[in-house]
């Protein structure tokens, strides 16, 4: 869902005025926590609220929080269906208190939230926060509302055009984009090792154009050779030290290479940076 999230929450951080948006997914108790789906400890939903998308600094405990199902502002948008504001999140009566300390330990004040819902499907909460009391919060609960509405109609047509390839097909388009992955990195690694600078430059070249040229929408992202030549193996699959063995570089230096990678593509994970890397072209 980074994908379809990105750019809502920029907009919303432009509209309402907010020191920070951010968003939550609703995954399953089993996934989140390794537990049942009828664990007492959510409420018996199975389900959690994840904290993963953010726009804005966040100083505090707030990225990869799991929010118990039904508490919380989180909570009560997704239970009641439909967008809230808070003037004064810690005085409110509307909801539970259960994150009040990491509320203020992020230093929040002012709060609106809208549910993102597909058909009958929960799939996350918008949020937009302010880190001081507003009580004029009608065009930021507007906003908050657009977005998520933005970000369903975006889900809706993805899962549409899903249904329209058979599973042999799915399963044919995985195979070839493995190849083409494979053969963007086997490339840049080859690259590495030829004397010849013209047909090294043309080696890259011809990776570049396996993984195409960036949207001009997006916002361009800078990495060194050694960087693209790290990120083509982690789209190709391979773990740290399979990356380490083909590159010839110590098991260190790989995790310092992808804790940069994270930061540039603005990733939590492995997995986030290989799907935004994917977005904005820098790999097949």
């Amino acid at each position: 869902m980074a994908r379809q999230l990105r750019r809502p929450l920029e907009r919303l951080r432009e509209r309402s005025g907010a020191h920070l948006t951010f968003a939550g997914r609703v995954v399953s108790g089993r996934d989140a926590h390794g537990r049942g789906a009828a664990d007492e400890t959510d409420g018996g939903t199975g389900r959690n609220i994840e904290l993963s998308y953010f726009d804005g600094d966040v100083v505090g405990p707030l990225r990869g929080l799991l929010l118990d199902y039904g508490h919380g502002l989180g909570g009560r948008v997704l239970t009641r269906r439909r967008a809230t504001a808070l003037h004064d999140y810690f005085q409110s009566p509307l909801i539970t208190h259960t994150y009040d300390a990491i509320i203020r330990a992020e230093q929040l004040y002012s709060m609106v939230a809208a549910p993102i819902i597909v058909g009958t499907k929960h799939i996350g909460v918008l949020y937009a926060a302010r880190r001081s009391r507003h009580d004029q919060l009608d065009a930021a609960l507007d906003a908050v509302t657009d977005e998520a509405r933005a970000v369903e109609q975006q889900l809706t047509v993805s899962e549409v055009l899903g249904t329209l390839r058979t599973d042999e097909d799915e399963h044919e388009l995985a195979s070839w984009r493995a190849r083409v992955q494979q053969s963007h990195a086997r490339l840049r690694s080859l690259a590495d090792a030829v004397s010849d600078e013209t047909v090294r430059r043309q080696m890259l070249e011809i990776a570049a154009d396996l993984a195409g040229d960036a949207p001009g929408d997006d916002v361009p992202v800078h990495l060194t050779p050694r960087e693209q030549d790290v990120l083509s193996l982690l789209g190709a699959g391979l773990s740290n030290p399979a990356i380490a063995e083909r590159l010839g570089i110590g098991l260190h230096t790989v995790k310092g290479y992808v804790k940069s990678l994270l930061h540039k593509l603005d990733a939590t994970t492995r997995f986030e940076a290989v799907v935004n890397a994917r977005r904005v072209r820098l790999i097949p």
